[in-house]
């Protein structure tokens, strides 16, 4: 039998192995139905105890107030992308966006596709290496929402803070960030999450957003299929849902509560990070150029300062069970990222890894 490794994969990446076995031990017989959860219809009384029950678990989670929908939609979450302008932005109005990775740069390129968007603020001349001083930051007139990534993953940049916007709906993609921190939802009009980083397998996006802008009707009208208000009338049910998805969502957050909840986790997380960048940080045989004040603690972005020997630190890291460390394949390097199923053991193997690579290779 194959020992499982450590996933370092920035999405899809690592789930907790007490999951999958239940969800294996479970998959040809669920609830005693004599059915697997992928035969299971999305209206059937199983079903709708299942979605329940993780909506309110992620309620209880995150603190979501009753004011704001949660929403289970099928798709990845850069369709997103374009659902927020179709659905958010008049003739006469316009958006604007925090551009400080690949994915918030992204989100903006197709907002502009679609109707009137600009750039607040961004760090793509220098690489997307920091976050540009709120100070300068320019937020027009007409401005309907403010939309921005607080952690990007193929950068490795994170917020440390949430954006002031004045009282201008306040929009994230925490795709990567979502339920590894806490946070207050009450300071957003919406977040979406993909659900491949902390949540379930890939196929699934959670959108929270407030019910006010809801009542916002698009101009022109939106396909059916991609009204938030549409979505959240039918209670994600609108359509077929990726009943799997959901159900492994829902084991998440369970699982995420035993665990102690958000708040543990991050105290976790930032246990995790710190030990790899102050490995990093005692080294000169690896370098990471983000800006301290700014780095991601769940995609820990670095590169060999040799780079003819990057090939063969991934090849040995993969002989040894690190698995997906290779950097998005836009700026290349590698990236270790740190999810909330990734447990401490996986880091200290990985330091421990780089320490005799840089030693084997520093003669």
């Amino acid at each position: 039998m194959t020992t499982r490794v450590y996933n370092f994969g920035a999405g899809p990446s690592m789930l907790p192995e007490a999951i999958l076995k239940e969800a294996q031990e479970e998959f040809l017989d669920w609830q005693n139905l004599g059915v697997s959860v992928l035969e299971v219809g999305h209206r059937t009384p199983e079903f709708l105890a299942l979605i329940n029950h993780a909506e309110q678990t992620l309620r209880e989670l995150l603190f979501i107030p009753q004011n704001y929908h949660v929403l289970f939609l099928g798709g990845v979450a850069r369709t997103q992308f374009a659902m927020i302008p179709m659905n958010f932005l008049h003739p006469d109005e316009q958006a604007g966006y925090l551009v400080t990775g690949i994915w918030s740069h992204m989100a903006l390129c197709e907002a502009q596709h679609l109707k009137k968007a600009y750039c607040i603020t961004s760090d793509e001349q220098n690489g997307y290496k920091t976050i540009p001083n709120p100070k300068k930051w320019i937020i027009k007139e007409n401005t309907s929402y403010v939309y921005y990534t607080p952690n990007e993953t193929v950068n490795g940049i994170r917020f440390p803070y949430v954006p002031k916007t004045n009282g201008i709906p306040l929009i994230a993609d925490m795709t990567s960030a979502l339920l590894t921190e806490p946070i207050d939802i009450k300071q957003f009009g919406l977040i979406f999450a993909g659900a491949q980083k902390n949540i379930a397998n890939a196929g699934l996006t959670i959108v929270i957003i407030r019910d006010d802008l809801l009542e916002r009707m698009p101009i022109p009208h939106v396909p059916t299929m991609l009204s938030y208000k549409i979505q959240a009338e039918h209670h994600s049910l609108y359509a077929t849902l990726p009943v799997f998805n959901c159900y492994l969502a829902d084991k998440m957050f369970d699982w995420i509560k035993k665990q102690g909840g958000v708040e543990e986790l991050y105290r976790i997380n930032c246990q995790k990070a710190a030990k790899l960048y102050q490995y990093l940080d005692s080294t000169d045989f690896y370098t990471t150029d983000i800006d301290p004040e700014v780095r991601s603690i769940v995609n820990i972005c670095f590169s060999l300062k040799n780079k003819n020997l990057e090939n063969e630190f991934l090849r040995l890291a993969q002989l040894r069970g690190l698995y997906a460390l290779k950097g998005h394949r836009l700026v290349g390097g590698i990236r270790a990222s740190l999810y909330n199923a990734m447990p401490m053991a996986g880091v200290d193997s990985l330091i421990e890894f780089m320490s005799e690579f840089a030693k084997e290779n520093s003669r």
